[in-house]
């Protein structure tokens, strides 16, 4: 995407914090431990699928884009926010609002289509178990993680593209952080094809991945019932059930930040509060209800922490005989 030198330098304002002097230093503290946190987390279980070969199987190698998506998605917002919290500057640059923007919903349409694929995997593994090697293959994997990127990309860059050639006439956003239906607001010219794009977009991705969950999961929950094992049965309707509550509620708040910038009569806090609540929680929580709630994933971690344990004493105690 091209800008000229004044739209580069444009400086645009974001909705202030609010906060009072003496919980400035309290809130900085939290969002920087919660960001190392999702950071922590998240390279935990990058690096525990990708450093051992036995995780090398098609539903964790579609899960590790997972934790990537989340990083991308706590890296558009968390730093610019520490930022703010401790400068109290509310400040940003038309291109670092822009990079912010684009970043926000590729975290946004990914985390969709990367919960689909997972959910078709499993939707495979229960269903056709007998066929999940021939079906699930490397290949397939491989194919269905660039389609998931692709897509991403496509459908996301193609809304920030319509972009290019209108002109700002207002500078102050409202909302916590940049995105697309904050920036139309900014907009000089008519934004309706911007408007309509995005809408479609929202509800293309929307149904995609709800279509995919209602196919794949009603499929699974009759599966798991005609099962006679108990075991079985359970730990399905265990896991489905994590996945699904995470992926309606991820559902629930994308879809109402979208649309509630369409209509004045919704409260600014409420959509504000919704709207933050999508790129807080599930960066934090998918790496713990995805990744440490899978049995080879929890050992895999386990089996690391406690190896670097036993060898750090026994490096110490080692230095303490030749002391």
């Amino acid at each position: 995407m091209q800008f000229n030198r004044s739209k580069l330098t444009f400086i645009l304002t974001m909705e202030p914090l609010g906060l009072s002097p003496s919980v400035i230093y309290p809130m900085f503290l939290l969002g920087l431990v919660t960001y190392c946190l999702i950071l922590v987390f998240n390279l935990t279980l990058i690096l525990t699928i990708a450093l051992n070969r036995q995780l090398h199987k098609p539903m964790y190698l579609l899960l590790i884009n997972l934790p990537i998506n989340d990083i991308m998605g706590a890296t558009a917002f968390y730093p610019q926010l520490i930022h703010s919290i401790l400068s109290q500057d509310r400040t940003i640059y038309q291109a670092a609002c822009f990079l912010q923007a684009v970043l926000v919903h590729l975290y946004g349409g990914g985390t969709l289509l990367i919960l689909t694929a997972m959910a078709y995997d499993r939707y495979v593994a229960i269903c056709c178990p007998l066929r999940y090697s021939a079906i699930m293959s490397s290949g397939k994997v491989a194919r269905t993680i660039a389609a998931v990127w692709l897509t991403d990309i496509t459908v996301i860059g193609t809304v920030f593209c319509l972009f290019v050639k209108l002109r700002f006439c207002q500078s102050a956003i409202t909302d916590m952080y940049c995105n697309n239906p904050s920036l139309m607001k900014l907009m000089c010219e008519d934004v309706s094809i911007n408007n309509y794009y995005g809408l479609f977009t929202a509800f293309l991705l929307q149904s995609i991945a709800l279509l995919a969950m209602f196919f794949t999961y009603i499929h699974i929950l009759l599966t798991c019932l005609l099962n006679r094992r108990a075991d079985t049965k359970s730990k399905a309707i265990r896991t489905c059930g994590t996945h699904l509550m995470v992926f309606f509620l991820f559902e629930l708040t994308t879809l109402f930040t979208v649309v509630s910038h369409r209509f004045d009569e919704v409260s600014p806090f409420l959509r504000r509060s919704v709207g933050v609540s999508f790129l807080v929680f599930p960066p934090i929580l998918n790496p713990l209800i995805y990744g440490l709630n899978t049995n080879e994933i929890r050992t895999k971690v386990l089996h690391f922490l406690f190896k670097k344990s036993v060898s750090l004493q026994s490096n110490k105690g080692s230095w303490q005989a030749d002391n």
